[in-house]
């Protein structure tokens, strides 16, 4: 994998993993779990939608699309789609950092075999 095609792999992983913990700051200033039933669906729609760290996530999901699409035009899936457990590494850490999240041992213990496992991907 040249840099180019590892640059547009990672951009997407990034973007999507910074969607995820825009998504989830956006539920917390909701106020946590969001209960939706017939009688609430047009409000609660729009309280989703109003949310500025919402409405942040879906635009990095959509240019992650973007970026992600360039590419697997560049590389294997069999190459490129495992790289996307990187996001779960990001996505952690993200969440750690900015929303206060935390990160027991056995979690951890997850994370690094994930990235073990990429190194062993990419050296393939």
């Amino acid at each position: 994998m040249n840099l180019t095609t590892f640059a547009f792999i990672i951009s997407g992983v990034l973007l999507n993993a910074v969607a995820q913990v825009l998504l989830k700051a956006g539920t917390n200033a909701l106020g946590g779990a969001i209960h939706l039933t017939m009688s609430n669906a047009l409000e609660t729609f729009i309280r989703v939608a109003t949310q500025l760290p919402i409405l942040a996530g879906l635009a990095c999901y959509a240019l992650s699309l973007v970026v992600w699409i360039m590419g697997l035009s560049r590389t294997d899936v069999s190459i490129a789609y495992p790289m996307l457990s990187l996001g779960y590494v990001v996505a952690a850490v993200g969440a750690w950092v900015f929303l206060g999240e935390t990160i027991p041992p056995q979690r951890l213990l997850g994370i690094a075999v994930i990235l073990v496992g990429v190194v062993v991907l990419a050296r393939s």
